[in-house]
């Protein structure tokens, strides 16, 4: 059906323009790119955790860090809470709605960032990460869709994405991860 694909194509469009055109966005787009210059400056890291398609870019987006995006350079410390017997162990002692929050107790240092990722703002188990992150000195970034739900009030740096649909949200979280990685490799000196 040419409609339906000709159409998804279209809205993908309108949206990308309507983030193109969020002076908003674009500052906290460019605020991120800073602070994780300077987490990485500093010896820190940046962590990165959401649910479905959203941990899927959670990571894609550490895995530029430690490999590479569009030049070789040296690799960044970026950990994507998603490694899968953490993931049920802790699901299956403490319940779902922990099984971020324990990693970044874990994990989490003074100085890091905690990238949490979601179309809706609404899922417990990134609103209990945003709140254990506190507890470490982490500084906590949403790319949020839908309003932000929940998670927005919790985020030192929320990042709301236009669009209702789940996919064409994750498609704008993509191209701006993308966006923020290239701005973050210039100011540490890779661009």
């Amino acid at each position: 059906m040419p409609g339906q694909i000709e159409n998804a194509l279209l809205e993908a469009a309108r949206l990308l323009e309507a983030l193109r055109n969020s002076p908003d966005v674009l500052e906290r787009l460019n605020q991120f790119a800073g602070d994780l210059a300077g987490v990485f400056q500093a010896g820190n890291k940046v962590m990165a955790c959401g649910n479905g398609g959203s941990m899927a870019d959670a990571m894609h987006f550490c895995e530029e860090w430690t490999g590479r995006f569009q030049k070789d350079r040296r690799p960044y410390p970026a950990l994507a809470l998603s490694e899968a017997s953490a993931l049920t162990c802790i699901s299956n002692d403490y319940g779902y709605q922990q099984v971020f929050a324990r990693q970044v107790a874990a994990y989490g240092q003074h100085g890091d960032i905690l990238l949490l990722l979601s179309t809706s703002g609404q899922s417990t188990n990134l609103v209990e990460a945003a709140r254990e992150a506190r507890q470490y000195d982490v500084r906590t970034v949403g790319f949020l869709g839908r309003g932000g739900g929940d998670l927005a009030a919790l985020c030192d740096l929320a990042i709301l994405f236009p669009g209702e649909a789940a996919d064409r949200i994750q498609e704008l979280h993509m191209l701006a991860l993308h966006a923020v990685i290239a701005a973050t490799e210039s100011l540490l000196g890779h661009g």
